[in-house]
């Protein structure tokens, strides 16, 4: 059960990674990740069942999230379309391409194949089912967060970023942000893809409806974790998306299996997923509201000594005078 909640959490983090890219990092609201999830998921399953193996059915899923992301920036900076727009045109085109990738049927089970989580047990066969899937799902997230934090140190990664906190920047520069974007939301939905398609692997299954409502869990999942810690080290912030999205699996879990003793039914955990991402946004809030009345007091302080001493070393020279 416990060891379930981490296999999910852990591949659900590094769609969340995706998400923070885009939402947190290039500030730009991509609704894109609710088909190219489903779209790794078809991908990958696609391949496997058509015989083509485990690495090439990932690293398809990943370039197939990535064109996704770059169509939804094309569309934004070709057409002048709104990024939020943009991104809804591209998730409503995805569903039928998902359904065409997945050979005209909404669901496709993974039986009788070899996936990678029917490897892991063979691989670290001393750890048990559980342990060996688990182990495994942790390798592969530590190589994708080692991957995006070195990517982030990079001086492409650092423009990508300083996008996000000011384009003009960018542009005084002589740096086209226009391809930045499309860089950038590329690599943020190509590891939404290959989330979707490690999760089809967990799963068993690719379902075309797979990526609904994950830009709002994978918000929720970003806001849970900026609770545990401040940093804006890139490698404590995607540590932070790791731990974040563990959290918010485990308190779906809950939900889940003993809500009913408040009623609560599996059909109202997106309503749970909305109230927990109003809640963070509430506190967040006030945690900034907190912070500025703080700073403010400090920096009057600061002034009011500033002029007391001031006004001591008028007094002084004048005595000596």
């Amino acid at each position: 059960m416990i060891e379930g909640i981490f296999v999910d959490g852990l591949i659900f983090s590094i769609m969340v990674m995706g998400v923070l890219i885009s939402y947190r990092i290039l500030d730009f609201p991509d609704l894109t990740c609710d088909g190219s999830f489903a779209t790794g998921a078809a991908v990958a399953t696609m391949a496997i069942v058509n015989g083509w193996g485990i690495p090439a059915a990932l690293l398809l899923s990943f370039f197939a999230g990535a064109i996704a992301g770059m169509v939804t920036a094309t569309i934004h900076n070709r057409l002048k379309v709104p990024g939020l727009l943009a991104g809804i045109l591209t998730m409503t085109m995805l569903y039928s391409i998902n359904i065409r990738i997945l050979g005209g049927r909404a669901n496709v089970p993974l039986l009788r194949t070899t996936t990678l989580y029917t490897e892991f047990p063979k691989v670290f066969s001393a750890l048990g089912q559980t342990g060996s899937v688990l182990v495994g799902t942790l390798i592969i997230v530590l190589v994708v967060k080692e991957m995006m934090d070195v990517f982030f140190r990079t001086d492409l990664g650092i423009s990508i970023g300083a996008l996000g906190s000011n384009e003009q920047m960018i542009i005084s520069m002589g740096i086209d942000p226009r391809r930045l974007k499309v860089i950038g939301i590329g690599i943020s939905n190509a590891f939404i893809a290959l989330s979707g398609g490690l999760l089809a692997q967990y799963q068993g299954f690719a379902d075309a409806n797979l990526g609904q409502g994950m830009v709002v869990q994978g918000l929720a999942a970003i806001m849970i974790g900026e609770f545990l810690f401040d940093s804006n080290k890139i490698s404590f912030i995607t540590l932070r998306v790791v731990l974040g999205a563990i959290i918010y699996k485990a308190l779906m879990f809950l939900g889940r299996y003993y809500g009913y003793y408040i009623k609560l039914t599996p059909s109202d955990l997106k309503l749970l997923t909305g109230i927990l991402v109003i809640i963070s946004l509430l506190i967040a809030q006030t945690r900034s509201a907190a912070s500025t009345a703080d700073a403010r007091k400090k920096a009057l302080r600061r002034n009011k000594e500033k002029r007391e001493a001031e006004t001591r070393e008028k007094e002084n020279a004048h005595v000596e005078d």
